[in-house]
């Protein structure tokens, strides 16, 4: 592969819309005929992989092989989110599997205040508002997203947290627990 080959393939993957030759020449400092060629060997280099080159629009692109384009369309249409912090993936994970379950029951579990947390999951679309307790307080539960995300089925895929601790019969006495321990983080 020679250098001129190299830079225009480099300028094709840089490149957000198809570059015509001309464009290329220039900014290449070749003439129209050399990135003629430029293009067929790299268009031949390119044969059996998984990018082709494609001539669109007037101009030059690089292209997925059309045989990727379902993966690729699965591929992008994931939504991209930043990863959580520490809080959030707490607030996350009690929400998940104590919902629905109010702020003050997360504070309260946590040790600390989540509002912040809270705030961000539900602007993230991975928690929701499901109604008011019967003192008042905003609940909430996971959402479709959240599940989709961590490639659930739905929330009764969610690991047991009976292998890590407590039987189903406990998850009272564990809710307490929580409780109790987020309350002496506190003190």
């Amino acid at each position: 592969m020679s250098d001129l080959e190299r830079i225009v393939e480099a300028l094709l993957f840089l490149a957000p819309e198809p570059v015509g030759t001309a464009e290329l020449a220039e900014a290449c400092d070749a003439t129209e005929a050399e990135i003629d060629r430029a293009l067929d060997l790299l268009g031949g280099s390119l044969t059996g992989r998984g990018v082709v080159l494609r001539e669109v629009a007037g101009g030059h692109a690089l292209a997925a092989y059309p045989d990727a384009e379902q993966a690729a369309r699965r591929l992008l249409a994931r939504p991209k989110t930043p990863p959580l912090t520490q809080a959030q993936a707490e607030t996350l994970a009690i929400v998940a599997y104590l919902q629905p379950v109010s702020r003050p029951e997360i504070a309260r579990i946590r040790g600390v205040s989540s509002e912040s947390a809270v705030q961000t999951l539900t602007e993230r679309g991975l928690i929701a508002e499901s109604g008011r307790s019967r003192f008042g307080a905003v609940i909430y539960r996971t959402t479709s997203l959240f599940e989709r995300l961590f490639g659930l089925a739905g929330l009764d895929a969610l690991p047991d947290p009976a292998r890590f601790d407590a039987s189903p019969a406990d998850e009272a006495e564990l809710r307490e627990r929580l409780l109790r321990a987020g309350e002496q983080r506190t003190s």
